[in-house]
């Protein structure tokens, strides 16, 4: 008989955090489906982001807050670069250097323990343990991939595609 890993609050804080960020990815990536190049950096003033600022500024977070908040390497961000960027790096390009840090950062995920969870980070300025990192830099994600999905339905109007419907009362639908 095969002896299954020991659920720990730890390994499920992890997990829920793996899922969530993998749930934002998905989001993220069905608008950028949506999109082409000049609508990933469109923005609605010139002062605000485009989806391609975001999508680096995500990047840079977490990378700076999973990726070195975990592993405990030195982080070389550039954040205001993040959002000065205006070269209209090409959709596919962002889609690539987006899901490279996702998978970087689930693959720590999976194998953070209780006990580096407890670990005290210096990250941005700040003082943190690994599990506010973690914390904060999902809890960030999901923000920003709300975002996301608002400029596109700006953008797109009636023809945005939702990825997810309502089907039973319960969920929401229409009786």
């Amino acid at each position: 008989m095969q002896e299954t890993a020991k659920i720990t609050i730890g390994r499920a804080y992890a997990a829920e955090g793996r899922r969530r960020l993998a749930s934002c990815h998905e989001r993220i990536r069905h608008c950028l489906g949506q999109l082409n190049d000049n609508q990933v950096w469109w923005r609605p003033h010139e002062s605000m982001n485009s989806i391609g600022n975001i999508l680096l500024h995500l990047c840079g977070n977490v990378r700076q807050w999973i990726v070195c908040g975990i592993s405990g390497k030195t982080d070389s961000r550039n954040r205001p670069r993040e959002f000065a960027e205006r070269s209209l790096i090409p959709k596919a390009d962002l889609i690539q250097r987006l899901d490279a840090v996702v998978q970087e950062a689930d693959a720590l995920l999976a194998g953070v323990t209780d006990e580096q969870l407890l670990q005290p980070r210096r990250i941005q300025g700040f003082d943190e343990t690994v599990l506010s990192a973690i914390f904060d830099s999902v809890s960030h994600f999901n923000g920003h991939t709300q975002e996301i999905v608002y400029v596109t339905r700006l953008q797109l109007g009636s023809t945005y595609r939702l990825a997810w419907a309502p089907t039973t009362p319960e969920q929401g639908a229409a009786p």
